[in-house]
């Protein structure tokens, strides 16, 4: 009997969410990662991106799926149904209060001299869609967790457990763990 592939560990969430920081713990946890370094560390993401360029072309191009069995890559929320089929992924999905996420953006813009855009209700309608279709999406996969941003930075020891347990390598958590700084926890609701 033939033997499957390993899974490709997906990290997704809306922009903002704290992805970068489950990459971050993935990574301390043993898993190897898939990213380019092309995306840098900046005062918004002072630990880095972790990020892989191609990734944004998923739609038209997903020939990097290939090297990434065995791996994590984050894929932002909206691309989760353009992943081909014919592959195992197992998904960590990062929730975070939408008006936080929008204020860390609108943050992000104005330090980048972009502005910080308007129309947020709207916004949050339309993440709100998305990521109930990259749920729906996520559910039919190999596996799916959700976490929430909050948890992580206020239980770490608790979530990275989760993850740790998530991904196969549960005897990591403490060091997942460890890389959770909640200093870079930077726009809080009131909630």
């Amino acid at each position: 009997m033939p033997t499957l592939p390993d899974p490709i560990m997906v990290v997704s969430g809306v922009p903002r969410s704290g992805t970068s920081m489950l990459m971050r713990m993935l990574d301390a946890g043993g898993i190897p990662l898939l990213t380019d370094g092309q995306r840098t560390a900046d005062e918004d993401n002072p630990r880095g991106y972790y990020e892989l360029e191609a990734v944004k072309a998923t739609a038209r191009d997903a020939a990097w799926v290939a090297a990434a069995p065995g791996k994590g890559v984050k894929v932002i929320h909206a691309l989760l149904p353009a992943l081909p089929p014919g592959h195992r992924y197992r998904v960590i999905f990062m929730h975070r209060d939408l008006d936080e996420v929008l204020a860390s953006q609108r943050a992000m813009l104005e330090r980048s001299g972009r502005g910080g855009g308007g129309g947020v209700a709207a916004l949050k309608r339309v993440y709100a869609a998305q990521i109930e279709a990259a749920l729906r999406w996520g559910r039919a996969q190999d596996g799916l967790l959700e976490v929430e941003y909050r948890h992580v930075i206020e239980s770490p020891k608790e979530e990275s457990a989760r993850v740790a347990a998530f991904v196969g390598t549960p005897d990591r958590a403490d060091a997942m763990a460890a890389v959770v700084e909640a200093g870079l926890y930077r726009n809080r609701s009131s909630n």
